[in-house]
């Protein structure tokens, strides 16, 4: 027997949504019954995963957009609003590794890079879509987060530092919002078969590693309406809830 979709109508936008997390949550949105809006860098990596949703019968609205582009991303809250008025769901998974080297080796444009994009990216995303957030009945923000911020190993600095300021972004974000209809909390994936993660340990068996697609439960559970959670981190390794 079928479940009802839990997300049905409710329209998501999703950052880094081409490939690995981002495009399993995307998949497990549309399965669920959302509207998609797709963010990412290069329209044919878009239109693949537009494919694959269109298998669940949802609309994605495809955005081809570099997320380093500051002034680009203002402009995305009142282009939403003219379409649709309010925004549902928000994850904000895009994000960069950069450099695994020392502090002292990393250069001012790499430190730039990372800090850009996993960091100032996302709070020009909370800027210009939290109006649209709190138009919704039920706005739910996500963002993607990864042990790195909290265990701050030798050689991860810019990674880790930009972690660690998201950790905070959006936790500052949600007390703010403790009054509103909008909830929002971040999600450690843990290792997972990514892209990324191959980059960062080059010698692991990715035979070892779960796929993207079995960690999208939480993500489905915290975009629903009747998610009550709020500044909380969630460790999808242990469990864990902080």
């Amino acid at each position: 027997m079928q479940h009802a979709p839990r997300l049905a109508d409710r329209l998501a936008l999703i950052t880094g949504a081409t490939r690995g997390i981002g495009r399993a949550v995307a998949l497990a949105y549309a399965r669920e019954g959302a509207h998609l809006i797709l963010v990412g860098r290069t329209a044919g990596a878009l239109e693949e995963v537009d494919d694959e949703v269109r298998e669940f019968g949802r609309p994605a609205t495809l955005l081809t957009l570099n997320l380093t582009d500051l002034e680009r991303i203002d402009a995305l809250g009142p282009t939403i609003f003219q379409r649709w008025g309010k925004l549902d769901i928000f994850v904000g998974n895009a994000g960069v590794l950069g450099p695994l080297s020392p502090l002292g080796h990393v250069t001012a444009e790499a430190w730039r890079d990372v800090i850009d994009l996993n960091l100032n990216t996302n709070w020009r995303l909370i800027r210009t879509l939290d109006p649209l957030l709190r138009r919704s009945e039920a706005g739910r923000a996500i963002f993607v987060t990864s042990g790195a911020a909290t265990n701050r190993p030798a050689y991860w600095g810019p990674y880790a530092v930009s972690k660690a300021g998201l950790e905070a972004l959006v936790q500052t974000y949600a007390a703010e919002m403790v009054n509103t209809n909008v909830r929002a909390n971040l999600i450690n994936p843990g290792p997972v078969r990514t892209a990324m993660r191959a980059k960062a340990f080059p010698g692991e068996d990715p035979a070892t590693l779960r796929w993207p697609e079995e960690i999208t439960e939480r993500f489905v559970e915290l975009a629903e309406a009747a998610s009550s959670y709020n500044g909380r981190i969630f460790d999808l390794k242990t469990n864990e809830v902080r």
